[in-house]
Order: structure tokens, then sequence, then C-alpha cells
């Protein structure tokens, strides 16, 4: 296992870990408007912490697994 950074913050392979919409925007490589919309769209589950939204990165994992069209 490896240490935690220097700033207390999680090491970037935690799945669980909790990103903001911009974090997960660029961690898709779209623009935040797209992940706004999956959210609004209830296509990917989210988390509310008072009026802060954050996405788990396992369940953006799953959301590009499952739009995965396999090759011929």
């Amino acid at each position: 296992m490896s240490p935690a950074p220097a700033d207390g913050r999680p090491p970037p392979s935690d799945s669980g870990q909790l990103l903001t919409i911009g974090q997960a925007a660029e961690y898709l490589g779209t623009g935040q408007r797209f992940v706004r919309r999956l959210i609004s769209e209830r296509r990917i589950p989210y988390v509310k912490l008072g009026k802060h939204v954050r996405l788990e990165r396992c369940a953006l994992d799953a959301f590009v697994a499952a739009g995965r069209v396999p090759c011929r």
C-alpha cells in the first residue's frame, strides 16, 4: 500500500475517493456540463454532502465500463 501524500489527501489510486464535478470531468476527459447532465438525469450515482455534490471514482469507472463496446 502506498503512503498518503503529504497534504493528507488519499492517494489517486483510491477507487472510493470522492471527486468534485470538475475533477470528475477531468478524469473522464469531458466538460463539467456533461457530468452535471449525468447527475441531473440520474445516470450516475452521486453523494450529497450538504450543498456539495461529489462523485466516487469507482462510480465513474463503472459508468465507463457499462458504456464499453467490445471489439470484433
